[in-house]
């Protein structure tokens, strides 16, 4: 269901890849073979480097806009050959994916910690590849504080000396880090500079680091990767970290837009031990006496629950964030309460770590204070400052959200307590998990307190060992996608469903606004709902609330609340095309007076895409009488990543893609617009169809199959109960054209047929779209009645369409050749012969058009229309359909043509007669055709055609 995104609940088992006697890989087959050899400095080739300066709105540019400049121009990155990287994992609001493998590892990761940025590359390997370079080159550019500044390269890095200095970028080769520098390339195996580079970092530089954890991991089995790991200790602190498990290897596509990140990702942190470290020797949660405590919703990767009710609803959680730990308390009071004094001691040493460091406490928590102190834990009441080991506060401010955030980040312990449900009573219209103070320290932790209280009581400490088995939000959304998957799974725990529908109501409610891991969920929810059916509710159909149903019911309900209409639809569109402009149609319907947003990646301004609103495309300028606005359709000019686009007189959406364009496929975002009935053959399902997609409000729907598109009232469309039947006797007929076409059976863009209340000439007319009225709608989706009486209009136009000036005499037989195609469509594909397909056909009508053509002395002026055709007709009825198809071929081939009737005809009596291998001079010339006397010399040596059925009338 989610392509390039990670759904499942358990991550693949890891295995390991083995040399001889099963030992992993050596560390040769990870590093290139120079990286072990004592190699001198490259001279530097810049050794005054100014101070670096800042480009304007460095710090302003959107994730969206990050991604776009590192991704520019890198259509595939290609991760095969034989070193093995590593999966990174993702947490907070700045680091987001570049690069996610077809199963869902993030490969590249990029995220901003303080002034600066940071860009991490799962082997460094890659670092010399030359299918890198490109991407190499974006990810500098990115990083660097300013144009001028100095990109300095770990010295056994030598390669990308080469590769950025050739594009004018100053580099210095160095065997250590240098504050100077406003990038610093670096492997991930040495933190011996990690103040510094963090420092460098959180003051405005950029660092560049490549490396796979998974050896180090072998050879460390004892540490944490996650924060002993080298390059952990330098860039955890932005939320990326280099992980154990092996990534995929392979060639995966650039997303167009920012990927989303994983659900779930192994990372070897042991919840169970830490869990032991919180609730050794607690042998109750007292929390009955300190006031009403809130739930929490625990939803970071690192983040996990201590505390839980009956109804596993949490009141204390605890995280992992960069290098530091966060335990949350759901009621200030339960920061100063003695029932709580070993959970207490236990946390405060926990957060510490080991260091023995100080602990400061704000002084709105005295009995914190006292209770430590008469416990011999030194601590003092103080502000937030960085030599703190552990820092304790309520949850009521957000005045030092950026402050806290680095010092945890930086390895410090944050205690934190609050209640958030008086808060949600006191703003109304407001979401507490998004708005309330603390949560705006706690989000990015993956804690959030919500507005919701829960019963204070004295409840049993978990068992650690469960820690991994108890309801957490992504482990239980995981479950409930795999549940909605259409695969055999089991089913998810009633219990979790009933709290799972409540946290997926509050987490709809996070801000996504620059945070990747929010956005990622946003996405994958919004999916889950574009692919399956809400669920009816009422008396005759309850549900329950411990149910799937009840979970895709509270989801629809907020979803909506957030993004009214899930109006957010995310497309990709085929921008590739050999042919003329082609319409690309989004599904989607504008309805007039109304605006609506479109997003595209910067590709797609430098390929002159269009944005249409409307389908019927005839000017009604020069009509005497209108029955609609003469001109309904608006075009804009994709001139901007994001446009506003709206149509006083509504219509679908498409997407213009000019002649040539190899953008290829495209993905856009489209807000404010509404699904319009749109049956897409081979995508869409006849149920879904059936149950759903023709029901959508818009007035126009469409049915598309690979080669042709019809557009049509979504009143008469809703009245087709097997579109699949109607579309593939269309993919059929479609087939036949291109057959008797001589052309590819892949059209470069599909014909469209498009139905109004009034169009600019004619019955019908030929052109891209084909236009017809109302009148014709069954013509074109009543199966019944295509294949009893056919479908000859269409087909004539189509006929039109595929004309080439070279072989058909105009005006003459304009009318007449494009007949051809309904005749063979006619007979080959839905079995009704000519004489059935058309009254003018009927063999009686067709003899008396011969008689008096020739009576009238079989003039040109008279050969015309229906006369005309009889003189390709009487050729296939001798000769079948064979010279046809070839000859359409080989006029393709010749460019030398003269645009004059006489040499045309000329032309076309040559090369028939030398196909069919006979002389059909006598048959054209009693056609009146004129016939020249070198056409005649050249097909002298032919025999004649006995069967000329024009001798019954000359």
């Amino acid at each position: 269901m989610f392509k390039n995104r990670r759904s499942l609940a358990v991550t693949p088992i890891q295995v390991h890849i083995s040399g001889a006697g099963g030992a992993p890989l050596h560390a040769s087959q990870r590093y290139p073979l120079h990286s072990f050899l004592s190699l001198p400095s490259t001279a530097h080739l810049a050794v005054h480097a100014p101070k670096p300066k800042r480009n304007k709105n460095h710090f302003e540019m959107s994730l969206r806009e990050s991604f776009g400049a590192l991704t520019q121009g890198v259509d595939t990155l290609d991760f095969t050959g034989s070193a093995i990287p590593c999966e990174l994992l993702l947490i907070g609001d700045k680091a987001f994916p570049v690069v996610v493998s077809d199963s869902g590892q993030v490969l590249i990761a990029a995220s901003q910690y303080g002034k600066g940025r940071i860009v991490a590359i799962a082997h460094e390997t890659y670092l010399y590849s030359p299918k890198f370079s490109q991407f190499l080159l974006n990810a500098v550019r990115w990083l660097k504080p300013s144009a001028d500044a100095l990109v300095g390269i770990q010295s056994n890095l030598d390669s990308l000396v080469k590769t950025f200095s050739d594009k004018d970028i100053k580099v210095q080769s160095t065997g250590v880090f240098q504050d100077s520098f406003g990038v610093y390339c670096m492997d991930a195996y040495n933190a011996s500079q990690k103040k510094e580079l963090i420092a460098f970092v959180k003051k405005g530089g950029g660092l560049l680091i490549a490396g796979q954890a998974w050896h180090w991991a072998y050879k460390h089995s004892t540490e944490n990767v996650c924060f002993q790991f080298p390059g952990n200790q330098v860039i955890n602190v932005s939320g990326i970290y280099f992980t154990s498990n092996y990534g995929d290897r392979g060639v995966f596509s650039i997303s167009k837009e920012v990927p989303i990140c994983p659900l779930l990702v192994r990372h070897g942190i042991d919840f169970i031990q830490d869990l032991r470290s919180l609730l050794a020797g607690v042998t109750g949660l007292n929390i009955e006496n300190e006031g009403v405590p809130s739930q929490l919703l625990v939803h970071g990767l690192l983040a996990f629950p201590v505390g839980l009710d009956d109804s596993q609803q949490v009141f204390l959680a605890a995280a992992y964030y960069g290098k530091g730990r966060v335990v949350v308390a759901t009621h200030e009071g339960q920061l100063n309460t003695p029932y709580l004094k070993t959970f207490l001691l236990n946390a405060i040493s926990w957060l510490d770590g080991g260091r023995q460091g100080k602990i400061g406490i704000e002084s709105s928590l005295n009995g914190l204070h006292d209770l430590l102190n008469e416990n011999q834990v030194a601590s003092g009441i103080s502000d937030l400052i960085p030599s703190l080991s552990v820092y304790c506060c309520q949850s009521y401010s957000d005045s030092e959200v950026q402050k806290i955030h680095e010092f945890v980040a930086e390895g410090g312990g944050l205690l934190i307590g609050g209640q958030a449900w008086w808060w949600a009573s006191q703003h109304p219209g407001q979401y507490a998990a998004a708005e309330y103070p603390g949560n705006k320290i706690l989000n990015t932790f993956g804690i959030s307190i919500l507005g919701k209280s829960l019963k204070a009581g004295t409840y049993k400490p978990m068992k650690p060992e469960d820690v991994t088995q108890v309801y957490h939000f992504r482990r239980a959304l995981s479950r409930f996608l795999q549940d909605n998957s259409g695969k055999d799974t089991v089913p998810s725990p009633s219990l979790w469903l009933q709290k799972l529908g409540q946290d997926c109501t509050e987490f709809v409610k996070l801000s996504s606004e620059g945070s990747s891991a929010v956005s990622s969920i946003h996405q994958m929810l919004k999916d889950l709902l574009h692919h399956t059916k809400v669920p009816t509710v009422s008396k005759d159909k309850p549900i329950q609330n411990n149910s799937n149903e009840y979970v895709l019911i509270q989801l629809a309900t907020s979803l909506h609340d957030r993004y009214p209409d899930l109006s957010d639809v995310i497309l990709t569109i085929d921008a590739k095309n050999e042919g003329s402009t082609a319409w690309r149609s989004t599904g989607l319907y504008l309805y007039p007076l109304q605006n609506a947003t479109i997003l595209f990646p910067p590709a797609a301004i430098r390929a002159d895409l269009q944005v249409q609103i409307g389908c019927h495309s005839d000017d009604l300028s020069n009509k005497e009488e209108l029955f609609r606005p003469p001109v309904v359709i608006k075009i804009y000019k994709v001139k901007s990543e994001e446009m506003t686009i709206s149509n006083l007189w509504g219509g679908l959406i498409y997407i213009l893609v000019p002649t040539g364009c190899q953008l290829g496929p495209v993905q856009i975002t489209i807000r404010g617009a509404v699904c319009a009935p749109f049956y897409k053959h081979g995508e869409t399902t006849e149920s879904a169809w059936r149950n759903t997609v023709r029901n959508y409000s818009a007035p126009l729907a469409e049915f598309a199959t690979e080669n042709i598109i019809l557009t049509v009232p979504a009143a008469n469309a809703r009245l087709v109960e097997n579109p699949g039947a109607l579309m593939s006797t269309w993919d059929h007929m479609m087939t036949a054209v291109a057959e008797l076409a001589s052309i590819s059976f892949h059209f470069s863009r599909p014909e469209r047929i498009v139905a109004g209340v009034q169009i600019s000439n004619g019955w019908m007319h030929s052109g891209y779209p084909v236009m017809c009225h109302l009148q014709s709608v069954k013509d074109l989706i009543d199966l019944e009645h295509i294949k009893s009486v056919g479908t000859w209009g269409p087909l004539h136009e189509l006929g039109h369409n595929q004309q080439c000036w070279g072989w058909n005499i105009t005006p003459n037989a304009t009318e007449a050749t494009c007949n051809l195609w309904s005749v063979y469509v006619s007979e080959k594909v839905l079995g009704i012969p000519r004489s059935k397909a058309h009254e003018s056909l009927q063999p009686e009508i067709r003899k008396e058009a011969i008689t008096k053509y020739i009576k009238n002395g079989a003039k040109l002026e008279d050969w015309t229309v229906w006369t005309a055709l009889e003189t390709y007709l009487q050729l296939q009825e001798g000769f079948d359909w064979a010279p046809f198809i070839q000859l359409f071929s080989d006029y393709q081939k010749i460019t030398n043509i003269v645009n004059e009737n006489t040499y045309k005809m000329n032309l076309w009596a040559e090369l028939f007669s030398k196909q069919v291998k006979t002389n059909l001079v006598p048959f054209f010339k009693m056609w009146g055709w004129p016939i020249e006397d070198s056409t005649t010399k050249k097909l002298s040596s032919l025999p004649e055609w006995k069967e000329n059925p024009m001798k019954n009338f000359v």
